[in-house]
């Protein structure tokens, strides 16, 4: 089965797309910077972002940046229907509920109608800790499971197939299961996440391993990878993890290696002054950044393009020939005008 959300395709063979949320309220943005801000995530390879939608104070500025935004618009949406109706009112692509924590089920069924009247899609997320009910014989993926397919019968009932289901706990092997044990049993698309995961290291390796597995036997349409950190490095850890496993090809793969004692070369700050530029660069090529010249001429052999050298001396490489000795002021300028040349 397949979903719509905007223009993003997601399951039925349709490329694993890569979210991310917001992490400012949406009463306190400026619309026209937040606009800004994920058209640069979406050079990065960002499909779609996810906006919580508290009041109504906040439809003014989703609104403007549903209609502006390059990439689809989600709302986050808990306890309150009306709100839900309100954010596929005001152009979200798609909304994120708990039926279980809208109420009655009539409330749900509103939201259900707005959504089919809008051409919005409607992902039913489940959390380990936010079940409705609670079974003493049944584990907790089989529980989520079980409330995910009795949603989706509501849904079904309705004539509304346009859905997403998540199923996620902070425990992996209870993510695991669960994604599994609804694949088995449902066509429905899948996002996959290990929910409050951490910060950015502890939440890239939990992350990486759960839907590394998960995605490798073919189960998730979309993802995130939750952290503790900026929305940019769950961007490129989700965008990293899908070109680890061959589900993306396109954009910059970037080397770097790690700090030792010959280093002379500070290649910690100039990776992070120019990731993310490099990671919004429309071609498919390897950039090495190398912090000596033991491994720096070796590395530069296999890469498109290659900065290494000193603290007073910095080299570029192009296809593993060495093109030119800069001023290290001059680095990142000149790298960048190299890729645009190329």
């Amino acid at each position: 089965m397949q979903a719509k959300a905007g223009n993003l395709l997601i399951g039925g063979g349709a490329p694993v797309s890569v979210q991310t949320m917001y992490d400012s309220s949406l009463a306190s943005s400026d619309a026209g910077s937040v606009v800004e801000r994920i058209t640069k995530l979406s050079l990065m390879g960002c499909d779609a972002i996810r906006f919580s939608y508290i009041s109504d104070d906040d439809s003014k500025a989703f609104s403007y940046i549903a209609s502006h935004s390059p990439i689809p618009v989600i709302a986050d949406i808990h306890f309150d229907y009306k709100m839900a109706i309100s954010a596929i009112e005001n152009g979200a692509a798609k909304i994120r509920i708990n039926p279980g924590n809208i109420g009655a089920q009539w409330k749900t069924r509103e939201v259900v109608k707005a959504a089919s009247d809008y051409g919005s899609a409607i992902r039913i997320g489940l959390n380990s800790g936010s079940l409705p009910h609670s079974d003493l014989n049944k584990s907790k993926p089989q529980l989520m499971v079980d409330t995910a397919l009795e949603y989706i019968s509501w849904f079904e009932s309705w004539g509304f197939t346009n859905t997403v289901v998540s199923l996620k706990s902070t425990d992996i092997d209870e993510t695991m299961e669960a994604c599994r044990l609804f694949a088995s049993l449902s066509g429905y698309p899948q996002h996959i996440g290990i929910t409050e995961a951490g910060g950015p290291v502890i939440s890239a390796v939990r992350s990486t391993w759960a839907l590394g597995n998960l995605l490798r036997e073919g189960i998730g349409s979309t993802l995130r990878i939750s952290m503790s950190g900026s929305m940019e490095d769950e961007v490129v850890a989700g965008v990293e993890l899908l070109r680890t496993l061959g589900l993306r090809k396109k954009g910059v793969r970037i080397i770097s290696c790690p700090r030792c004692g010959r280093h002379a070369f500070d290649t910690i700050g100039f990776e992070n002054r120019v990731r993310d530029r490099l990671l919004s660069v429309d071609k498919d090529i390897t950039v090495a950044i190398m912090g000596c010249l033991v491994n720096g001429p070796g590395e530069a052999r296999d890469a498109d393009f290659a900065i290494t050298g000193m603290k007073d001396k910095v080299y570029l490489f192009r296809h593993g020939e060495l093109v030119s000795e800069i001023n290290p002021a001059d680095a990142e300028r000149i790298l960048f005008e190299a890729i645009e040349n190329e």
